[in-house]
């Protein structure tokens, strides 16, 4: 039992939440808006990440590598507290994505899967869907090396699911199952 009182002569400890720690956020832009909200983001020395996935657009006459979002309308930020106003006011945001009416942390990890990600040669499928819980897993083979999610089975092949909390959104990846060890 501590002997120690607090300071405001109350049986309650203040708690003051440390505003100066820069935490990842995801914000939501207009469709179609996430490039031009990254660049102004970046512009005004916002540390940002903007998950690309490099895909085939085919037109009429021609075909052509694109590099298009991953997760449509998303966008990460890494920024104080007291930098949400500069990042809301941007032209193309449209909120921070949020529980509760108070914008949510992602974790450093879920960033870091999403670079290993698009940083790979991976074949990458992005859904809403929600899977049933199996069993956790870990890359240790390949690009996606350091890589953790839930290990799901679809169509007879091995895929990895990485979940991004508070976006409602999966990220599959499909890895040969001797790339990956149970944690």
């Amino acid at each position: 039992m501590s002997t120690e009182k607090p300071l405001n002569g109350n049986n309650s400890v203040p708690h003051k939440e440390n505003t100066d720690i820069q935490r990842w956020y995801a914000i939501y832009t207009h469709p179609r808006a996430e490039k031009l909200v990254y660049s102004r983001l970046v512009e005004r020395d916002v540390e940002t990440f903007l998950p690309l996935q490099k895909t085939y657009r085919q037109w009429s006459d021609r075909k052509k590598m694109i590099e298009k979002p991953l997760i449509s309308s998303y966008l990460f930020v890494k920024v104080k507290k007291k930098q949400f106003p500069l990042v809301y006011r941007m032209m193309g945001v449209v909120k921070f994505i949020s529980s509760e009416g108070q914008p949510v942390p992602i974790p450093q990890k879920q960033i870091d899967n999403l670079r290993l990600i698009v940083n790979s040669d991976a074949e990458i499928e992005v859904t809403g869907e929600t899977f049933a819980k199996g069993d956790n897993v870990e890359v240790v083979t390949g690009s996606l090396t350091g890589l953790t999610g839930e290990l799901i089975r679809v169509g007879g092949k091995k895929r990895v699911i990485v979940r991004i909390d508070r976006l409602d959104q999966n990220i599959i990846v499909t890895i040969p199952v001797t790339f990956l060890k149970k944690i």
